[in-house]
């Protein structure tokens, strides 16, 4: 519960003193205190909220714009950011743009929609290649602590080994609200350092705060991990794939989303499924045998599931995709892709953490040699072309990859929501994109602004 956000909402449409007996009222339903409290509490919110309202009738401009934010009037969920879908790339494409005006160097920047980023640097002679990634932990799993900082800790390191790095360092942020049981941090720890200890990759640095400090009740759990990785080799982007090349690809027995699905429906069993390192492990395998220079591309199936992946491959590098469904299906662990068929989750459009793989084909050959031999499954599921369109080739035909406006819905609560794309979409993205631009206009005022004063 924000209950700052609660007052300055209401602080719109209500009188302060209703306000103010609302958020009395709420308070009580999460703290076991007494009337006299909870009423100074949300007293003390609603001054300090009025506070920050006064910036209205301050008279420099450019300190209130400093202050507030540029609006797009488009709520995260109304644009389905964080449901790996078109609305969710079309932000991160955003993002990506204000990162690309700060002209600052790197070898692999957001704006190659990779799953991680890549700086080169001079060690001596020597040139090396760093390789940094973050992921933030599945928001369904905020009561189930350990399995959370386990997937979380995977997924990041997974970003990093699919740009050709060795892992070499962890880190986590941790926030917990101001009612959570503090054991869930130790619950989370464990669960990231479960695959520190499996990987021999070490847990270096972190941070823990609560969620919105006072200001936000509750218990939830959100947190990232963060890793860090080098390589001697120019990293193996997206943008390296060419046509003629072999699309390999892991087993994939699922991650964050698919023990969430397993828990949420009530299938306690598929859980330890997904509860190994075999990515890694395949990681590992090809860059232990020196393959990593050869190999044009590598990526995870997780963001939007394979739907997702080719289109972003494909809008990467303008090159197009024929996946064969069979083969992809033989992939999927059996029990997972049982449990998605049953409860009528498209498998190509959900996270299964599988790792792909583009290369040659005498480079295909050798890998799947190699990863075989780590014990992990792998099989060959398509090609890549020049028609610049990702397809599924099945027994009726074929049909364009295109990622939904929101991933496959694999809980209840998101089959409610929907994935059909708003009617009023391409509107919304013209909002959005504005807000960037505003966005990117606030921080080229400020950076000038800072500049001239250090040169006066």
């Amino acid at each position: 519960m924000d209950i700052e956000g609660f007052a300055r909402r209401a602080l719109v449409d209500h009188s302060e003193e209703s306000v103010q007996k609302s958020l009395q009222e709420k308070i009580l339903e999460f703290k076991d205190i007494n009337p006299v409290q909870a009423g100074q509490m949300a007293q003390a919110v609603l001054d300090e909220v009025k506070y920050t309202l006064k910036i209205e009738d301050h008279p420099d401009e450019s300190l209130k714009n400093l202050i507030k934010y540029p609006k797009s009037g488009i709520g995260m969920g109304e644009m389905g950011v964080g449901s790996r879908g078109a609305g969710d790339f079309f932000v991160h494409r955003q993002i990506a743009e204000i990162v690309k005006s700060s002209h600052t160097n790197a070898f692999i920047n957001p704006t190659a929609q990779d799953d991680g980023g890549v700086v080169k640097a001079t060690a001596g002679a020597d040139e090396v290649y760093i390789t940094t990634a973050v992921d933030g932990i599945h928001s369904r799993l905020s009561e189930y602590p350990f399995l959370g900082g386990f997937h979380v800790a995977r997924a990041s390191m997974r970003d990093v080994c699919v740009m050709g790095s060795q892992p070499v360092a962890l880190l986590s942020d941790l926030h917990l609200a101001d009612d959570g049981e503090v054991a869930k941090l130790f619950d989370y720890t464990a669960g990231v350092c479960a695959v520190s200890e499996l990987t021999g990759v070490p847990l270096v640095a972190g941070s823990t705060l609560r969620v919105g400090g006072d200001m936000v009740l509750g218990d939830r759990l959100v947190s990232a991990v963060g890793s860090v990785g080098i390589s001697p080799h120019p990293p193996t982007a997206r943008k390296r794939a060419e046509a003629g090349d072999v699309i390999l690809l892991t087993e994939g027995s699922g991650g964050g989303t698919i023990t969430t699905t397993a828990l949420y429906h009530g299938l306690f069993d598929v859980v330890w499924e997904t509860m190994d390192i075999s990515f890694i492990q395949a990681s590992e395998a090809i860059l232990q045998d020196g393959l990593l220079p050869e190999v044009h591309a590598m990526t995870d199936v997780t963001n939007g599931g394979l739907r997702g992946d080719a289109h972003e491959i494909s809008q990467t590098t303008g090159l197009g995709m024929a996946f064969w469904e069979d083969e992809i299906r033989a992939l999927v662990n059996p029990k997972v892709l049982e449990m998605l068929e049953s409860l009528d989750i498209d498998h190509l459009g959900v996270s299964v953490d599988s790792l792909m793989i583009v290369a040659p084909e005498d480079v295909a050959s050798k890998v799947e040699k190699v990863v075989s031999s780590a014990g992990v499954r792998i099989g060959r599921i398509g090609e890549v072309d020049d028609t610049g369109i990702p397809r599924l080739l099945t027994d009726h035909g074929e049909e364009e990859l295109k990622p939904l406006f929101r991933e496959a819905a694999y809980t209840k609560i998101k089959k409610i929501v929907g994935d059909l794309q708003p009617e009023d979409f391409e509107e919304m993205k013209q909002k959005v994109e504005r807000s960037a631009l505003e966005a990117i206009a606030k921080k080229d005022e400020v950076v000038a602004r800072i500049k001239e004063r250090h040169e006066n």
